[in-house]
């Protein structure tokens, strides 16, 4: 029976953190089902949902930890189980972009928690316009909105929540290739 692992480790930037990481899974014979991994700072975060028997599952948390001690990684193993949707959920992309300000990714997450709409991913970052130098700060979002909710309202709501905040933003269905 199929068992999931998600993994959590942090350590230098370096190319070899992901290699080293990959390897000891493979040589495991877990498979990397989902993964996300950036340069944060000086660090290399890493996530991963693994997937594998219960020998894979049992090895991989004996292995990892000795090889998060000997690279010197920061790592989190945690055994999870597959996600079930327990409704029907529509799949939206939210760009969001303004001025640099404490507090938007937390004002964002409580407008769409209040609305129950789950977020799936998010992604931001900060950078220095070219012309003036002024610090920006963006944010990407996958959310997943319950089919119960009126799309129209929640997106006109929303525009009116990001006007508030004094960004610009764009929430629209994700398409699928």
């Amino acid at each position: 029976m199929e068992q999931l692992l998600v993994v959590s480790a942090m350590g230098d930037n370096s190319s070899n953190v992901v290699r080293n990481l990959t390897r000891v899974v493979l040589d495991c014979g877990g498979n990397i089902r989902e993964s996300r991994m950036a340069a944060l700072g000086s660090e290399f975060a890493i996530l991963l949902l693994v997937s594998g028997n219960w020998h894979t599952m049992n090895r991989l948390e004996q292995d990892l930890r000795k090889h998060a001690e000997s690279d010197g990684l920061v790592m989190q193993l945690k055994r999870t189980e597959p996600r079930h949707f327990a409704k029907e959920l529509l799949p939206y992309a939210v760009d969001v972009v303004g001025l640099d300000q404490p507090g938007i990714v937390n004002s964002m997450s409580a407008f769409f928690a209040t609305r129950k709409v789950e977020i799936g991913d998010v992604t931001t970052r900060t950078y220095e316009t070219t012309s003036t130098g002024t610090q920006m700060f963006s944010v990407q979002m996958l959310i997943n909105i319950p089919a119960t909710v009126h799309i129209s309202g929640l997106r006109e709501e929303f525009m009116e929540f990001c006007d508030q905040l004094n960004v610009d933003a764009i929430i629209e269905p994700v398409k699928h290739a």
